[in-house]
């Protein structure tokens, strides 16, 4: 179907839009991207209310995540490529062997708004939203045979949830790092009240994100602290922060239980994308990967109006989350069975498998054999908690006071 024109435009009754997409956010950028590539006879559009499109975020991914042709058509967006990296524990510190790449959102807006030219634009206020209208601020309204609504997570009472909670800095040094590779956990810090680790991604000799990151119970967090504790992280590790960049922050959602079916019900039609539409590895947080299948799988729709579109979303949706029950599980066996300042001991055990199971875990293509060996052996929670966590399957089991909070 690449190339030959889209159902709409071959109709008489042609409404001014084939597709809008509201929120220039990753999905959204890379939906957009790849259809101006795959199909540029569509006739589309992408409001972002903001300056730029991609926010203030650096988005990584392991090679393993992506097949070698979409590492290719993503290229261009590639900041930074590392051959390994690293993760450190108090009992334990390993190099894998494994290739990891960063996407900075400057680039992806600078690459990506001018390959869009004027189907981007920005400082567009959305007020509201339907399957195929959008209504802006000042009153005008667009039509389109379908919306995506790619503005983000959307809080539902269908998903229990824990949260992965950030801020980073990105810094120049008065002298060299010394880092050859990513350090993606360094779990030897104080814990704080949940699983706690420095991320850290080398950008140059003398240019370095350090984020500080928190597996915790509620969105709640505390900014200045975690500045603290980045500068205090620095001054340890023997570091003299020169210039502080750029600073960026978030909130991942992590999921421990959900109505699947419900969650789409009540989108009452509307397509969405991104963490809207629940697509992101239920552990990690990691939404790229995800985003550039879900570009690639709506580039190859033959039909894209709303019910269409939204069914196709929704069924990449259901196969997700019916891939990562185990890693619900897993989430919930992390956030239920044991003390918070615990919970580092369970990724140092992860850590100590086989590399090419790690690869798996983060590409979410475990295979049964990979599963039994990850819950094996003494296991690094009670095992009576871990067992009444795996049986909470639904979001109604899982209130606030049954996640586990700091002692």
């Amino acid at each position: 179907m690449h190339g030959a024109l889209s159902i709409l435009t071959k109709r008489d009754d042609v409404l001014p839009y084939d597709l809008i997409l509201v929120g220039g956010g990753l999905a959204n950028g890379l939906v957009a991207w790849r259809l101006r590539m795959e199909r540029p006879e569509l006739n589309i559009l992408l409001l972002e209310a903001g300056d730029a499109i991609g926010g203030n975020h650096t988005w990584s991914f392991h090679d393993g995540d992506l097949s070698v042709e979409q590492r290719v058509w993503i290229a261009p967006l590639v900041g930074a490529r590392w051959p390994r990296y690293e993760v450190v524990f108090p009992g334990l510190a390993r190099t894998l062997e494994s290739g990891y790449a960063s996407i900075a959102s400057s680039d992806f807006a600078h690459v990506i708004s001018a390959a869009l030219g004027p189907i981007l634009r920005t400082g567009a206020r959305v007020e509201a939203v339907t399957p195929t209208t959008v209504r802006l601020a000042g009153g005008e309204t667009l039509q389109a045979g379908a919306v995506i609504d790619g503005r983000g997570p959307q809080a539902s009472t269908r998903l229990a949830l824990g949260y992965q909670t950030f801020l980073g800095q990105e810094v120049r040094l008065a002298v060299p790092h010394g880092l050859t590779a990513p350090v993606i956990m360094d779990a030897s810090v104080e814990q704080q009240g949940g699983y706690r680790f420095v991320y850290l991604l080398p950008f140059g000799p003398d240019r370095l994100l350090i984020e500080d990151t928190h597996y915790v119970d509620t969105q709640a967090w505390e900014p200045e602290r975690l500045r603290a504790n980045i500068a205090a992280y620095a001054k340890a590790r023997g570091w003299e922060i020169a210039q502080v960049l750029r600073e960026e922050h978030g909130s991942l959602p992590i999921v421990l239980a959900g109505d699947l079916d419900g969650f789409w019900r009540d989108k009452g039609g509307q397509p969405a994308s991104g963490l809207r539409a629940g697509l992101f590895h239920s552990t990690t947080g990691y939404s790229l990967p995800h985003a550039v299948r879900l570009a690639e799988r709506i580039a190859g729709l033959p039909d894209l109006r709303a019910p269409s579109l939204f069914e196709a979303i929704r069924l990449e949706a259901q196969a997700t989350w019916k891939s990562q029950g185990f890693f619900r599980l897993l989430n919930r066996m992390l956030f239920l069975a044991g003390s918070p300042d615990q919970r580092w001991r369970v990724m140092e055990r992860f850590y100590r498998l086989p590399a090419p199971l790690i690869a798996r875990f983060y590409a979410a293509r475990l295979h049964l054999f990979d599963k039994a060996r990850i819950l094996s052996g003494k296991p690094p929670v009670p095992v009576g908690a871990a067992m009444k966590a795996a049986r909470m399957t639904r979001p109604s089991m899982i209130q606030p006071n049954q996640i586990r909070k700091p002692e």
